[in-house]
């Protein structure tokens, strides 16, 4: 067994470098894999998501941040990676725990990858260069970009820590300041966080932190007047509630959405390196994100072959306790989550779907959320199963005759977040890339990401982009300065005549 730390059992908010006493309406933290809870948190009501913001406005209005010059700013960005990998491991356990996603995952996959977001920013600032022109000789004109002010940042339960780092990062490399709400089950590892960020020599207000559930203090963080920008990853219905929540204070919003991703097989394709990457698409993260090949699309030709081999590898994926490096999948996040999940599968098999694998709690784990990697095939990709996000270890399966079919089926869905082809025709490659509706699609791979190069979703999967350059426009306000190079032309007003020549 792992590793184990202490953490704080009653813990409040984080406002303006320090932590809040835990008081009023307090919240339970549940163990997945146990379903007993393990601390609780206070819920921050309108008051104090009022004082955070202040903390974060006023640590703006004072500019401490936004005015430090660029090296000091990168060695404290490259101070909070160091801090992380420092303690990898503790901040592993603690969303490993909380979120019962398999400690080998989260300490090697998502831990890493909130010590890159600041290594990469903290290169990416002292790179970034703006525009300037000169029109006829006459103008110089050249743009500054401002940061936008206090920025909400709204991360998820199924990667807790490493969605906020990716909003932290990038709302601070800007010179913003921010206020944090992760979600309320999954507190343990941003709250660690912040003790780092502190630890690095983050100004106090720069970064605050905040907790409780979407209704009061998600919707009283985004209502708030001095709130500017709104960063949310989640839940399509949640995005919709923000933007309209957001939009009487023209709030600057980025959503990045639900997902219920094709995954294309052709004839043509390396059938191991797509089995692995069926697998591996649909029940990474115990099957909670919003990327999952979801929707697995078989050619006629290899169908049989490869369900049959994709059934039985996932009858041998090992469901058990996250803390064990041998577990393979963990438990679903929460309670009624789980129960969400096993809805949708018992509706498909109502509407006619077959049951290929899963479906159920395994035998052995009669305590905690789990469920066991699930397959189904559907009859037509206009079920329930196919059109919803089950966001879990759920996967459908669907047959297609010629790869046109495909590409139409992949596309008849109100999500485009991602979709992934599995082909070594060339031609099918470049006609998926021009015709499939995805924000983010992937040949012959899983999901890699690169900050780099853009992030999100077509049609309800989203709106904006995550990567440097989408996250340079939605968190700086940009500003044009205008320099006349010699006098300039200009109508006096009061003189006779008015205009030269007239």
């Amino acid at each position: 067994m792992s590793t184990t730390y202490e953490f704080p059992t009653h813990f409040g908010s984080f406002i303006d470098g320090q932590w809040q006493p835990p008081v009023g309406t307090m919240l339970p933290v549940v163990n997945p894999a146990t379903e007993t809870q393990i601390a609780e948190v206070a819920e921050s009501d309108a008051a104090q998501v009022a004082q955070a913001v202040a903390a974060a406005r006023r640590a703006h209005a004072l500019g401490e941040w936004r005015h430090m010059p660029v090296a000091q700013r990168q060695k404290l960005f490259r101070r909070i990676a160091e801090l992380t990998l420092q303690h990898l491991h503790e901040l592993a356990w603690l969303e490993s725990l909380n979120t019962g996603l398999p400690l080998w995952y989260v300490r090697n996959g998502q831990m890493p990858r909130v010590a890159r977001n600041f290594e990469f920013f903290a290169d990416w600032m002292s790179q970034n260069v703006e525009k300037a022109g000169i029109q006829d000789g006459a103008y110089l004109r050249y743009v500054v970009r401002e940061p936008a002010g206090v920025a909400a940042l709204i991360s998820p339960w199924n990667a807790p820590l490493a969605l906020a780092s990716t909003k932290i990062a990038a709302a601070l490399a800007f010179g913003n300041c921010c206020v944090i709400k992760t979600a309320e089950t999954t507190p343990l590892a941003v709250s660690r966080f912040m003790d780092l960020l502190q630890e690095a020599g983050l100004p106090p207000g720069v970064a605050n932190l905040v907790h409780g559930r979407g209704h009061t203090t998600g919707d009283a963080l985004v209502r708030h007047p001095d709130v500017r920008v709104v960063s949310f990853t989640g839940g399509t219905e949640t995005g919709r509630a923000i933007a309209t929540a957001a939009g009487p204070g023209l709030k600057r919003v980025d959503l990045e959405l639900g997902g219920k991703s094709a995954n294309i097989v052709t004839a043509s394709a390396n059938l191991d390196a797509a089995l692995d990457g069926a697998l591996a698409g649909i029940f990474s993260n115990n099957g909670q994100q919003c990327f999952a090949g979801s929707r697995i699309l078989l050619d006629r030709r290899i169908a049989q072959n490869f369900m049959d081999a994709f059934v039985q590898r996932a009858r041998r994926i090992r469901v058990g306790d996250p803390l064990d490096d041998h577990t393979d999948i963990g438990p679903l996040a929460n309670a009624a989550h789980h129960a969400r999940v096993l809805e949708h599968v018992r509706q498909a098999v109502a509407d006619g779907a077959q049951l290929l694998t899963g479906g159920d709690r395994p035998a052995h784990l009669q305590r905690g959320y789990y469920l066991a990697p699930t397959a189904l095939l559907t009859p037509h990709n206009r079920l329930s199963i196919c059109q919803r996000e089950v966001f879990g270890p759920v996967a459908t399966v669907e047959v297609f005759d010629d790869f046109e079919e495909a590409i139409h089926t992949a596309n008849e869905s109100d999500f485009g977040l991602v979709a992934y082809v599995w082909t070594q025709d060339l031609a099918q490659s470049l006609l998926a890339a021009q015709r499939l509706e995805a924000g983010v699609v992937l040949t012959n791979t899983n999901m890699t990401l690169d900050t780099r190069f853009p992030f999100g979703g077509y049609k309800q999967s989203g709106v904006g982009r995550e990567g440097i350059d989408g996250m340079r426009h939605f968190y700086t306000e940009e500003k044009t300065v205008t320099v006349a190079l010699r006098t300039a032309p200009v109508v006096r007003l009061g003189v006779e005549p008015a205009v030269p020549g007239v």
